[in-house]
């Protein structure tokens, strides 16, 4: 009978041991897990474009590709076809996919303050491209010195005109800091000089029909122009199209350097363009980027070199 109970005895020890061992492991397996980066671990960035019916974002925008394959990143683009509302809505939409930075090139500096602010309050580091923003934290801005940009340009046409004309400058988007500084920089350079007149000074969009229609108005109120300076490259050539359907002889200086408007300069059609190299603005915007992620430290404002573009 003592045997049978200690028989008993040790099996009930036994089965206890085992139950013990049981609960451990089920309590193991319910320890939360770390959570897993965004893109299964991979860097996400997100690039809000102003448009991509202008070449020279598609060219940033394939520079930005370019460097995000060679530094395996992902790369979400969005096209916010120059509307402010639907950039807006494009950035807050990266902000729910929990991008790792959003690069942004503005349509408007003002109108997308409201979603730089959102990606702060979200912890997204923001960093700026070709244009800046008027409010917000932004880490970092990217671009060409734009005021210097349009000083060559300006410098260039009293060249062009001999120091003595009317002058016609056609404005980008208002209220983008592009045009603003390309705006500066072309006056720095003309306004005051003796013999020289800035006739009409009218806004384009930065869009090669609107730049077409205004030149034509402005040709048809005022014959007597020696020069135009256009924000970019589309303006110029949709100026150029007026000024050769009016039979007229006047030098056109554009922004950008984009391949049509380098072919013009080429064909001595337009008198020159200012290169901002959008390739390696968008290459560089990503390289700052994935420093940003890695939590690097860089320059609040980070300049890609210009150069003056006239017939080889």
């Amino acid at each position: 009978m003592k045997k049978l109970l200690s028989l008993l005895l040790v099996s009930i020890m036994a089965l206890a041991v085992l139950a013990g061992c049981s609960t451990s492991s089920k309590l193991e397996t319910k320890e939360p897990a770390q959570p897993a980066a965004s893109g299964g671990g991979k860097v996400t960035i997100g690039l809000s474009v102003s448009t991509l019916n202008n070449p020279f974002f598609v060219t940033l925008k394939e520079g930005a590709e370019k460097a995000a394959k060679e530094a395996g990143v992902d790369l979400i683009v969005v096209d916010a076809k120059d509307n402010t509302a639907k950039q807006v809505s494009d950035i807050e939409d990266l902000i729910q996919k929990k991008v790792s930075v959003i690069l942004i090139n503005p349509t408007d500096s003002a109108a997308v303050v409201t979603a730089v602010e959102a990606a702060n309050k979200a912890n997204i580091p923001v960093i700026t491209v070709d244009r800046a923003a008027n409010g917000g934290k932004v880490v970092s801005h990217i671009a060409s010195d734009n005021v210097k940009g349009g000083k060559m340009a300006g410098e260039q046409i009293l060249k062009l005109i001999g120091g003595k004309g009317n002058i016609v400058e056609l404005q980008g988007i208002a209220g983008t800091s592009a045009a603003r500084d390309r705006g500066k920089g072309f006056h720095d350079a003309v306004d005051g000089k003796d013999g020289v007149k800035v006739a009409a000074s009218q806004p384009a969009d930065f869009d090669r029909a609107k730049g077409l229609k205004v030149m034509e108005n402005i040709l048809q109120g005022n014959k007597d122009i020696q020069a135009v300076f256009a924000h970019n490259d589309e303006m110029a050539l949709g100026a150029l199209q007026a000024i050769e359907a009016s039979g007229k002889k006047i030098a056109v200086v554009g922004f950008d350097a984009t391949d049509d408007a380098v072919k013009a300069v080429n064909e001595g059609k337009m008198a020159a363009t200012v290169a901002q190299k959008p390739a390696l603005i968008g290459e560089t915007a990503v390289k700052i980027a994935v420093k940003v992620q890695k939590g690097e430290k860089v320059e609040s404002s980070i300049p890609v070199d210009l150069e003056l573009v006239t017939k080889k």
